[in-house]
């Protein structure tokens, strides 16, 4: 086992002799790092983990609490500017027991449960007044602080006296709030509307006129500024609709017309007239179902047919009767008669169709497109060649072609008998400076910014490069200088070994050690040279 030992001893050694320094410096480094990492590990594993004990804290709760836990030696930690107390996960139900126990956190303000507590007949009608409006104000407090982006609130109201004769007039109560917002929110219009409608129902006789409310940074929550704050983004979202339909169609031309004769020798601007009215209605139609012939569905027919034929009944008395009337000339008696009706009654039924129609919220009303072509067609022997004017005439009826196609499928049908789109398009040739040409068409440029990176990079790369030689170098030098030595030391042995006196020398030596260690073996010796001789 002891041999097994000093061999990997041994091993381990001559390895880390053959390693150069950087090698070294790595594995140290490596080492140190997992040293680093294993205590790091083992410390937060081994300390105990804490967990939050109250969140949103006011500042006289956390002086209650803070107090309360040193005198229980519990290790806390305070975070979130001091709102957020958390303790040992171990201690925090027992805490939330024994606190609650306590009445801690209390933030001192007073609700409606301070009546049921401390009912007494001993106090004055001003105490009560000043301990109901209190309460009021924590109440809606707490009632605002509900609202979804509100952290806190406070709460000042102004009740005033309530008259004594009937005759006098009931003065107005008035209410102001500061609210703390959450990062990032943002109150809409209604939002803010169905907050001054809470406020001014939950307070007696608190109208919405007399109700201020501002945020933390001073902003005012105004009922006529979100209003018209909705109006504005009405319109920016109408300009916002306007924008994305001249854009899409801009960049259909532009490829289009590009590909036809170049992406840097076309430019195409448009201009859009959107109707964004919207309509609501009702259509009842009635049709019928056999449309080629416009006849209905027949439910229900009735037929009547009567025939009469014979000579008429027997006459009575001469005279008036009663029937008769008098000095009318009656009809003569003892003549044939016949009687024949046919009549045929068809009940149809028609298609009733009843449509509720909701308008699209915006039309293309008009539609005004624009394009520029570049007249140069190229350079040849270091002249200028312009299009000619019968190419003109072929790209401009191209272009028109493809702009009337546009026009027409875009325009509103609600619009479209009203508009000439030979009207509405601009084709000019013209040759472009240098400075002009369309972002689409533009090649994408490599930034300067990205040329910097890679120069520092390239940079990095080269200094690396640069240290690996010269450590290669190094270490060829120190094997270079191994190998000289050891070939020196094998050179100058046998030159030693060649000259007769230093041979003689040297067998002196090794017989003076024998006789010194071991004499029996140089009697031995002795013996067997006399023998020889």
């Amino acid at each position: 086992m002891k041999k097994k030992i000093m061999k990997f001893k041994d091993t381990v050694k001559s390895f880390w002799v053959e390693r150069s320094k950087t090698q070294k410096g790595i594995f140290i480094g490596s080492a140190a790092i997992v040293a680093a990492l294993i205590f790091t590990v083992i410390l937060f594993s081994s300390g105990s983990k804490l967990v939050p004990l109250y969140n949103d804290l006011s500042a006289p709760e956390v002086s209650q609490i803070k107090e309360e836990l040193d005198s229980r030696s519990v290790p806390y930690e305070l975070e979130n500017g001091g709102t957020t107390i958390k303790v040992p996960e171990s201690d925090v139900d027992s805490l939330l027991v024994d606190l609650a126990g306590q009445g801690i956190p209390d933030s001192g303000n007073i609700d409606y449960s301070f009546f049921s507590e401390n009912a007494s007949w001993g106090i004055t009608d001003n105490e009560f007044s000043m301990i109901k409006l209190d309460a009021m104000q924590t109440e809606l407090a707490n009632l605002v602080k509900g609202v979804e982006g509100i952290s806190d609130a406070e709460v000042m109201i102004n009740m005033p006296e309530e008259p004594v004769f009937v005759s006098e007039d009931q003065q107005e109560a008035s209410a102001s709030i500061v609210i703390n917002t959450e990062p990032g929110y943002d109150f809409q219009g209604n939002q803010v509307n169905a907050l001054y409608h809470m406020v001014s129902k939950a307070v007696p006789n608190l109208s919405e006129e007399n109700i201020a409310i501002m945020d933390q940074y001073f902003e005012y929550y105004d009922q006529d500024s979100q209003n018209a704050a909705g109006q504005e983004d009405a319109y920016t979202y109408q300009q916002g609709v306007k924008e994305d339909i001249e854009k899409d169609i801009k960049q259909r031309l532009q490829q289009m017309l590009g590909a036809m004769v170049g992406m840097d020798n076309v430019i195409v601007s448009v201009t859009a007239d959107v109707d964004f009215t919207e309509e609501n209605r009702v259509e009842e139609l009635v049709e019928p179902v056999d449309i080629e012939n416009m006849e209905g569905l027949p439910v229900s027919i009735e037929t009547i047919e009567e025939t009469y034929e014979g000579n008429p009944p027997v006459g009575g008395e001469a005279g008036t009767g009663d029937e008769d009337i008098a000095n009318y000339e009656g009809v003569e008696e003892g003549e044939d008669g016949e009687y024949e009706l046919s009549q045929e009654t068809i009940n149809n039924e028609y298609n009733r169709i009843r449509k509720e129609i909701v308008e699209s919220p915006y039309k293309i009303r008009d539609l005004g497109i624009q394009v520029a072509v570049d007249e140069v067609k190229g350079e040849q022997d270091g002249e200028v060649q312009y299009l000619t004017a019968q190419e003109q005439e072929t790209v401009d009826a191209g272009i028109a072609s493809i702009l009337d196609s546009i026009i027409s499928t875009s325009i509103d049908s609600e619009y479209e008998g009203e508009i000439q789109p030979e009207e509405k398009t601009s084709i000019v040739f013209q040759e472009f400076s240098e400075s002009i040409g369309s972002p689409q068409a533009s090649a994408p440029g490599i930034p300067v910014w990205m040329y910097i990176t890679g120069g520092v990079l390239l940079a990095i790369i080269i200094v690396l490069i640069i240290m690996l030689f010269r450590n290669r170098n190094r270490e060829e030098e120190d094997t270079v200088t191994e190998s000289t030595v050891s070939v020196e030391t094998e050179s100058e042995v046998p030159e030693i070994d060649n000259t007769e006196d230093s041979e003689l020398t040297v067998r002196k030596k090794q017989l003076e050690k024998m006789a010194k260690e071991s004499p029996e073996d140089f009697a031995k010796l002795l013996r067997s040279w006399i023998s020889d001789d």
